[in-house]
């Protein structure tokens, strides 16, 4: 993106006015020429990369840190369970933390306070906003652009431009820095989406004036490949890449991962490894409202039981006879998901009479029916249903097949939420205590970029261009 005339400005402005010793050789590999193997700066990005440091409302100086942007390799990392972790630990270390996701896809309903009405916001923003108490943000500010169903399409059409785009995200940022002492960024999948309306995670971590944190599953070989295609595409875009985060590490190899990953990178770009998490089975565990909503059914009875998670690994179809299931049912653990089908009446009563014989013998009763039935053709009978009413015990009535409801529930990733305090919880507990704080504040300090960042151009010596 970087035409001939921008690249000779460059190239003479780091000679003639840089206070840093530069060597011919280094600038080249700066400034990336034709023939350099990286591939070439955005240089829109860039500009306002640097010029995003002075984005005070009040003309005050920046902060003293630099946005901190959380993006992942890949889907399904656990970039969400990182961005939960570290602001937690932020909280404990600044008094007014700041919180933006840029671009959004999944949005809910909430109520922003100095609009007085309902917007739409990322899912995610309303779990940050709502668990650590972020009161000094409004809604508006945290989720600036939200990319719903028919957006790329009128982005393609040029209904929306690229310069709103920029517009409403700098503004945000603008408006979160002005109250918050640091901020937190969390994107939106791997590095590159987002492209297809020009504001991938990359060029948003430069328009914000962010650095990188990269979230990585664990694994040597395959986490490497996965972070250098994001490593670069962040390189392109100028943004600094503050370290890595390597998620979901088996507990068994956890010191060689955290050994070798750290040389690595260390080895192939000066980054610090500023996290290695073990993996935690319990956080992808769905709860009961989890799987409400992944089936589009409500619970028939135990409501009070709906944030109850089960070990998908722990479930059971009911096919043999009924006393082999009530066999089966008290010598399983106790927290047990079952399948049967909707005609198996003899499995559905077994089942609410096991659990009455348990409350009478005052002992504990974790188990959950999952009843399925294809839709217009195997509903559930009238009488069972009335021997549900009032029972204090979960059972989901669901119109798919046995198989593929458990084919849709093998398939399930569960994603936190506001809801699930418990898990939520659980994962912030977990993965605060392996972050290193200490070397990511250091890394996020507001200095100018060293020489080795993925920019490669000191911020105080292109500021002007």
């Amino acid at each position: 993106n970087c035409v001939p005339s921008d690249l000779t400005m460059i190239k003479s402005h780091m000679l003639t006015r840089s206070s840093r010793k530069w060597s011919t050789k280094h600038i080249n590999s700066c400034i990336i020429g034709a023939s350099s193997s990286i591939p070439f700066i955005d240089l829109e990005s860039v500009k306002y990369r640097l010029h995003s440091t002075d984005v005070s409302t009040d003309g005050s100086a920046p902060t003293q840190q630099r946005p901190i942007y959380v993006a992942a390799t890949k889907q399904h990392v656990g970039k969400t369970s990182a961005s939960l972790g570290i602001m937690s630990g932020l909280k404990k270390r600044f008094d007014k933390v700041g919180f933006i996701k840029p671009v959004g896809q999944q949005h809910v309903p909430v109520s922003s306070t100095e609009l007085g009405k309902t917007i739409e916001v990322d899912k995610d923003v309303c779990l940050i906003k709502e668990h650590f108490n972020l009161d000094h943000l409004d809604y508006q500010y945290m989720s600036p652009v939200i990319i719903p169903r028919g957006y790329t399409k009128d982005y393609v059409d040029g209904k929306i431009s690229h310069q709103s785009q920029i517009d409403i995200i700098m503004k945000a940022v603008r408006e979160v820095k002005a109250t918050s002492d640091i901020m937190l960024c969390e994107g939106t999948g791997h590095c590159a989406v987002g492209s297809i309306v020009n504001l991938n995670n990359a060029k948003a971590a430069a328009l914000m004036g962010a650095d990188m944190i990269l979230v990585a599953n664990g694994g040597l070989g395959s986490a490497i490949d996965e972070l250098e295609l994001n490593r670069i595409l962040c390189q392109h875009h100028g943004v600094k890449l503050a370290g890595v985060i390597i998620n979901k590490v088996i507990p068994e190899k956890y010191e060689q991962t955290k050994e070798y990953m750290g040389k690595a990178m260390q080895q192939m770009w000066g980054v610090p490894l500023l996290g290695c998490v073990p993996d935690k089975p319990f956080l992808g565990y769905p709860a009961l409202a989890d799987l409400e909503k992944l089936y589009r059914t409500e619970l028939i009875c135990g409501n009070e039981h709906r944030m109850m998670h089960f070990n998908v690994q722990e479930t059971n179809l009911v096919t043999t006879s009924l006393s082999r299931f009530l066999e089966n049912l008290r010598s399983k653990p106790s927290r047990t998901l079952y399948f049967c089908h909707s005609t198996r009446n003899d499995v559905i009563l077994g089942f609410l009479g096991e659990y009455r014989r348990k409350k009478e013998l005052n002992e504990s009763f974790e188990s959950a029916l999952i009843v399925c039935g294809r839709k217009n053709k195997y509903p559930l009978s009238n009488e069972v249903s009335e021997m549900m009413e009032g029972i204090s015990v979960p059972v989901l009535f669901v119109e798919y097949t046995t198989h593929q409801a458990m084919e849709r529930l093998h398939d399930f990733i569960p994603k936190l939420n506001i809801d699930d305090k418990i898990r939520v919880q659980a994962c912030i507990d977990h993965y605060e205590q392996y972050i290193d704080f200490d070397a990511l504040l250091s890394r996020t300090e507001d200095v100018d970029l060293s020489p080795d960042s993925p920019c490669g151009i000191s911020a105080e010596d292109l500021r002007n261009i």
